[in-house]
């Protein structure tokens, strides 16, 4: 975690946590003293890099970017372009050294800038090490970002946002010569599915109506779907950023059926393919939904 403002609410218990937890760098309008900050490690970094796939395509944004490391690491190794931004104006003039030694300072900029008031919406990837207040802060933001933008942090979880994925690694020297332990999260961030869903779909030779209710907690969901009179339960409904899949069976003109559906959320439309197998039917069909009344 490196320099940023803190909310009013949560300063004082947050600068608390930084000096004995992080000592790391808190912004002059939250303090006007600093402590030493403590740089991710680069086994850590390149962990980080890993777990959310960063490639040529990326375009990576780290939320208190310290010396750098992430931006730069992300460009010259991955290919990846992005941006830092860090309150320290120390800590920013090292970094555009350090991209410049690394040959990828037309890859990377890097802004002494508050990370609060910082668009995020061109990011593919986010980075970030800051404290567990400061990320549920963040977390409503990062929420309305584009379905799939992918969210690593350092140490430090979203609360009951759980991960996509997570990993633990023994570092050397964390704290300056110390070893520790890090935890890395890893999130993607979920389309927003929960409500009604409609479409038709022909079984056996004859149209029929389905309606999907959708409830969801971040990427978690589950419902039920309405067809042919009954109400059934969904199965391996799973949600990935904008790619949704579930399944059922149901009774349909005296016959059971089994559904299979994945797809694309795209504002309010689903598209996809569904299978179907049955006595009377059998086959796969291109699918859409479109969101009904809530």
């Amino acid at each position: 975690m490196f320099g940023f403002r803190l909310p009013h609410r949560c300063r004082g218990r947050a600068m608390l946590g930084a000096a004995m937890v992080l000592g790391a760098t808190i912004g002059a309008d939250a303090a006007q003293s600093s402590v030493p900050y403590v740089p991710t490690p680069q086994e850590v970094v390149e962990r980080m890099l890993e777990m959310a796939k960063v490639g040529p395509h990326d375009y990576l944004i780290d939320l208190g970017s310290g010396d750098g490391r992430i931006v730069v690491t992300a460009a010259k190794k991955r290919g990846a372009r992005g941006f830092g931004v860090d309150l320290n104006p120390v800590r920013i003039k090292e970094s555009i050294e350090n991209a410049a030694k690394a040959g990828v300072s037309d890859r990377v900029a890097f802004h002494q800038r508050d990370l609060f008031d910082t668009d995020l919406s061109d990011a593919t990837v986010i980075t970030m090490y800051l404290l567990p207040s400061v990320n549920l802060d963040l977390r409503p933001k990062l929420l309305q970002l584009k379905p799939g933008t992918r969210l690593v942090s350092h140490d430090f979880s979203m609360d009951d946002w759980k991960p996509d994925a997570s990993a633990d690694m023994d570092v050397k020297e964390k704290y300056g010569s110390a070893p520790g332990t890090s935890s890395i999260y890893f999130w993607i961030v979920p389309a927003q599915v929960a409500g009604a869903w409609q479409w038709q779909l022909t079984v056996s030779g004859r149209p029929q109506a389905y309606e999907l209710m959708l409830e969801q907690k971040f990427q978690m969901i589950s419902g039920t779907v309405r067809v042919g009179g009954q109400s059934v339960k969904l199965e391996n409904a799973r949600l990935s950023g904008d790619q949704i899949s579930f399944s059922f069976s149901a009774e349909i003109g005296g016959s059971r059926v089994r559904h299979e559906f994945s797809g694309r959320v795209a504002g309010s439309g689903i598209g996809g393919t569904a299978s179907l197998a049955g006595s009377r039917t059998q086959g796969q069909f291109e699918w859409s939904a479109a969101r009904g009344a809530r």
